[in-house]
């Protein structure tokens, strides 16, 4: 069976696994997840992720990042999926949200490759937006 938004697999996966408190989670390998496995890194919401390439298909091995302390609690605490497959959200250079005041990240694809909220501010280009982390 194919799937229709291998985008939002991502997401769903490494937030049940930050919620149940896994320390490695695996996901199916794209040049689409790299880059957003890239940018969580960058932000500091991961420790680190590697590519795995095996007879079958390769897969990202994500390290998930938590807060320190006795309870496992992840850096993670949302993602919610903005443009989906059957509904495009674009934005503006001037249109490009905060997410949370700027406690939070948005990932958006332009004609420079995604990037987030800020970076997309910096160099004045606007783009599809693919969600809003906190």
């Amino acid at each position: 069976m194919s799937m229709t938004d291998p985008i939002a697999d991502l997401f769903v996966r490494i937030q049940n696994a930050g919620r149940r408190g896994h320390d490695l989670v695996k996901i199916p390998a794209s040049r689409v997840k790299g880059e957003i496995l890239r940018i969580f890194k960058d932000e500091g919401f991961i420790r680190d992720y590697q590519t795995v390439t095996t007879e079958a298909h390769p897969y990202f091995e994500v390290a998930l990042r938590y807060a320190p302390g006795r309870q496992k609690q992840s850096f993670i605490t949302g993602i919610k999926r903005i443009s989906k497959p059957g509904c495009r959200v674009f934005a503006g250079k001037d249109d490009i949200p905060r997410v949370m005041k700027g406690l939070g990240i948005a990932i958006l694809t332009t004609n420079r490759g995604l990037l987030t909220d800020e970076q997309c501010r910096k160099q004045q280009v606007g783009g599809e937006i693919l969600c809003q982390m906190w």
